[in-house]
């Protein structure tokens, strides 16, 4: 955001950028651009939004800076892959709010973080998480030379179990660091405003839901917001609500880190992993219950089922890998959503980017000899996978 600001303030006449208010325009606009760079522009009230953009984002500035704005009335629907689970979308204007907040606070909070938490971070991601553990266990083995254990937790029902007091009280606790010595300027003052109608905005009042009712009635008590309690859970699919999870989880990170000593930590959302030798091994359990226990205080638990500890030689899986001393396979799950995507672009009925988006997902991974068994089932050749890989030629041949 920072360097788009500066892009834009360069353009704007210096006596325009003298109030906050027009400050607040051009970042609003900023927000504007990426919310719309999102890769959803063809919703309808986004094509209504860009027919007057201007005109809009300047009654969306008037609202923000007049503390009038409130959070429309979303969908929501469900999603099958990789596993059922409801989605909200927010209203483009609110996505715009949304980036806005976002351009504010992240790079205090990215610097705040530990290295180790990869979910929603610029740098970080998926690749990432997999690529901390291989080396975190070739470190901890002292490079496979001793054995090691990977123990790994999940949260239960982690985003419907939010309590959203709590999740504003530490997000503000990270607002009055970031704004030390500036808490009584009216970016703060409407940062603050914007945060507490986006956290305590009950997304389910007035929502809107698609599709079949037979896949809602499928959709687990547990992974609804519709399900929830007051005051508890907030929507997955929300940019805010992927920083928020990041910032509240921050102090289990800390906690298992600083407080419990464990150097070979890393989290991805709400999975989380430590890697431990034969020492560390001996307190686990008494470990475990504490972690159990300072989740409690943040209104969480353990998933009961989800709880894994196995030796290094076993394999772990983790994010779509599998990782083994010396090497990273594409776990099973990967290997057969990337079949299907390949299956379905053959049938005319999937998309060129889905298969490269799996494509991109295995290349950092142990992939060549599964990807050459795929591509024969279909009558490709190497020419083929390295033309829609690089995505430069157009779409590959078809076979006959």
């Amino acid at each position: 955001m920072k360097k788009k600001w500066e892009k834009l303030s360069e353009l704007a006449d210096k006596e325009f950028l003298r109030t906050y208010k027009n400050q607040l325009l051009i970042e609003l606009y900023v927000a504007y651009l990426e919310a719309r760079a999102n890769g959803k522009r063809k919703t309808i009230d986004e094509q209504k939004f860009e027919t007057n953009e201007m005109e809009n984002l300047k009654i969306l500035c008037d609202v923000l800076y007049n503390k009038q704005y409130k959070p429309a009335r979303g969908v929501a629907h469900i999603i099958h892959n990789p596993v059922i689970r409801e989605i909200f979308a927010a209203p483009f204007v609110d996505r715009v709010i949304h980036h806005w907040i976002y351009d504010k606070i992240y790079e205090w909070w990215d610097r705040h973080f530990i290295y180790d938490a990869y979910s929603c971070r610029v740098g970080k991601g998926t690749l990432k998480g997999i690529q901390r553990l291989d080396k975190m266990i070739r470190r901890a083995s002292k490079n496979y030379t001793q054995t090691v254990w990977v123990v790994k937790m999940d949260i239960s029902g982690y985003f419907m179990s939010i309590d959203r007091k709590l999740l504003y009280e530490r997000v503000m606790w990270g607002l009055n660091r970031q704004y030390e010595g500036k808490t009584d300027t009216k970016e703060y003052e409407l940062l603050k405003y914007a945060i507490k109608e986006v956290i305590f905005d009950d997304p389910v009042d007035g929502v809107k839901l698609r599709g079949y009712p037979k896949h809602w009635r499928r959709l687990p008590r547990n992974k609804s917001l519709l399900n929830q309690p007051p005051g508890k859970g907030i929507v997955i699919g929300n940019l805010t609500s992927q920083l928020f999870s990041n910032i509240l989880l921050d102090m289990l990170d800390r906690y298992i880190k600083f407080d419990l000593g464990y150097k070979y930590y890393g989290r991805y959302v709400d999975d989380f992993f430590m890697v431990l030798n034969e020492t560390e091994m001996k307190n686990l359990q008494r470990d475990i219950k504490a972690i159990r226990q300072f989740l409690r205080g943040l209104g969480l638990k353990l998933h009961p089922k989800k709880i894994y500890i196995q030796k290094m030689e076993r394999g772990t899986q983790f994010l779509g890998g599998v990782v083994y001393p010396g090497h990273v396979q594409p776990s099973e799950r990967i290997k057969r959503n990337y079949q299907k995507a390949l299956r379905q672009f053959m049938k005319g009925t999937g998309t060129v980017e889905s298969m490269r988006s799996y494509m991109g997902h295995v290349e950092h991974l142990a992939h060549y000899k599964f990807e050459q068994n795929i591509y024969k089932e279909v009558g490709w050749n190497k020419v083929d996978m390295l033309t829609i890989r690089s995505g430069e030629r157009g779409d590959p041949k078809q076979p006959n």
